[in-house]
């Protein structure tokens, strides 16, 4: 089960992910788009928060957070970080699977996100779309960070590599297990339509920004890790098409910010 192979990378995880540079970046590329979102004040609901590194950066900010996983590990982990920084009285924190998205008291939210590729492990996100709208106010903003369907540079790379097979495995239909520590999770990636089309009528997709345009999926961080100009170059052709049709569309990430209809 996915809470369990979470469980047991929960405590490795800042230092396997959290802590690389490539996942710095991107994660304040993240940041960037909550912050011109959510405002101090705000109550906000994060789906699968992982180690909670989110969760905190907004509670610095005075946003309050109801921050969730599947994990139990992972949220254990995410309320000492939450104590160790001072923070703990603005995160609240609960079990949630995103497959049966069910909880008792359907308290209005002024926002929620779901950060890194939580969403790609259900296959049905229809229920999930039904939660959030019942949870969301009016016009407030979804944001939505999953694993993309069309990855450029997975594609080139595993070509390159004469792994057909690998460089096209995220279009199945009927996903992929993908490694997570010794254990494995079958995880899906719907195109950014199929998301669209999913969360309508109650969501309206207003921008996608392409997450990891030019940059590696982190799997294939060690490339660049050894080459900082590499690195640095890479990120600068990031910045120059991650905004721009078609290359927001070929990144390992997408940013997808969705406003909920009054």
């Amino acid at each position: 089960m996915s809470e369990t192979a979470f469980d047991a990378v929960a405590l490795d995880y800042d230092r396997d992910f959290t802590s690389t540079p490539l996942a710095r970046l991107l994660r304040e590329q993240v940041w960037a788009r909550l912050g011109a979102h959510f405002q101090a004040g705000d109550c906000v609901l994060e789906l699968n928060c992982g180690t909670g590194e989110d969760a905190i950066w907004l509670a610095k900010r005075g946003v309050r957070v109801m921050a969730t996983d599947i994990s139990t590990t992972m949220l254990n982990v995410t309320k000492c970080k939450a104590r160790e920084c001072g923070v703990s009285d603005l995160i609240e924190m609960s079990v949630l699977d995103l497959a049966a998205p069910f909880a008792s008291q359907a308290v209005k939210v002024d926002g929620a996100f779901s950060n890194f590729g939580g969403l790609n492990c259900a296959n049905d996100l229809q229920p999930l779309a039904a939660f959030l709208a019942n949870r969301i106010k009016p016009q407030s903003k979804l944001i939505l960070v999953p694993m993309n369907r069309w990855c450029a540079w997975e594609i080139v790379w595993h070509l390159l590599h004469f792994q057909p097979r690998t460089a096209f495995r995220r279009l199945r239909r009927k996903g992929v297990a993908a490694n997570v520590g010794r254990d494995t999770v079958h995880v899906w990636y719907p195109s950014i339509k199929t998301l669209r089309q999913t969360f309508a009528p109650q969501f309206r997709l207003k921008r996608a920004i392409g997450l990891g345009v030019c940059l590696p999926p982190s799997y294939l961080e060690p490339v660049i890790a050894k080459r900082p100009n590499l690195f640095r170059w890479l990120q600068c052709c990031d910045q120059l098409t991650r905004s721009r049709w078609p290359f927001s569309r070929l990144a390992d990430h997408v940013i997808l910010e969705f406003e909920r209809v009054a």
